[in-house]
Parts: structure tokens; sequence; C-alpha cells
């Protein structure tokens, strides 16, 4: 099998539009039924949903209280057009810090969770970091079957990385698989 990888030359929200075309097209190319986009406000999530047409959509959102105690990131409006427009949207802790980042934060030191997280952003971008903790995120909130998935991150703001993947359960996170690298960024930060 021989197939294409786009490079970015930096990453970043710029590359969000391309990002999303080429993860829908491969997606479509592959007769892969769910997208999977993380989306913090729910703009990348907005994009996703212009170009998805025949893929079921599921964003997945920073859990209540990361970006302030009782706060969302995703505005009420934002989640219910969203809803409205059939896509699945999860709002789930971060798998790969979660409590382990409350402890380290707490109590100093490092957990072997946030090793594997800072090991993926290291290696391969916060993209392709965020690409992996989505699909668990939305494998065990019961929002996409373990089956080849596209997922789509990116840091902060907009999309930079695109890949197929076999998910898994976070109790079974060594089970997932990356099947193919879509597009992600040159230089990683």
């Amino acid at each position: 099998m021989k197939e294409n990888i786009v490079y970015f030359e930096k990453p970043g929200k710029q590359n969000t539009d391309e990002t999303l075309r080429l993860a829908v097209d491969r997606a479509k190319q592959l007769e892969i039924k769910y997208l999977v986009v993380a989306s913090s406000t729910g703009e990348t999530a907005k994009k996703a949903l212009e170009v998805a047409e025949g893929i079921n959509l599921v964003v997945v959102t920073y859990h209540t209280g990361f970006v302030g105690v009782g706060k969302d990131s995703m505005s009420q409006e934002a989640e219910e057009f969203l809803k409205q427009n059939g896509v699945r949207v999860v709002r789930q802790s971060h798998i790969l810090s979660g409590l382990e980042r409350s402890i380290s934060r707490k109590l100093g030191g490092v957990s072997r969770t946030e090793a594997i997280a800072e090991a993926l952003r290291s290696l391969f971008g916060h993209g392709l970091k965020v690409c992996i903790e989505i699909t668990i995120m939305a494998a065990d909130g019961g929002a996409i079957p373990i089956e080849e998935v596209v997922a789509v991150g990116g840091r902060s703001r907009g999309a930079d990385t695109a890949i197929v993947v076999l998910p898994a359960h976070m109790n079974n996170f060594f089970d997932m698989q990356v099947k193919e690298i879509i597009c992600m960024p040159r230089e990683k930060r």
C-alpha cells in the first residue's frame, strides 16, 4: 500500500481547513464511518460539520472545570447547535492526564500516564497526542465503536493533525493502533 502524508511547515490553526478536508477525504476512501474531532470552543467542530457530510461526526471537548471551576470551554449555544445538527458531543476528563495531573501538581513528580502523554507530544507533536486521547475518550463515552475511525486534533485552537486509528478503551490502551498518519506538522513546537 502506498499513501501520501501531508506535512505542514508549522503547527497551528492555519492548517485547520486543509486538515479537515484531508481527514474527510481519507475517511471516505476507506469507508470509515466516524470522524472524531477535538474542539474546545466549537469552532473547529462547526468547520468539520461543513465538510463531513455522510460521516458520523463526534466532537470531544474539555471536561467541565478545565478552564475554571464549574466552567465549560464550549458555550451551551455552540454545543446545542452541534447537537441539533446530529453531532455527538463528548465532554470528558482527559485520559492522558486527569487525576494524575492533580497529584503531580500537589505532590510533585510525574506519573506514568503523564510520561506517555509527554512522549507522544515530544515525538509526534501535540496534535497526534490529542488524536489518541480524544479517540479513547470517545470510545469510553460510548460515542464510537472499536473499529477504524479518523481522528483530528491540534493544540489549543484549530487542527493540524489527522490519523486513521483503531480505538481502544482506557483500560486497554495498548490495544490501540495508529494505522495511518494523514497529515501533521513537521515542526512540533
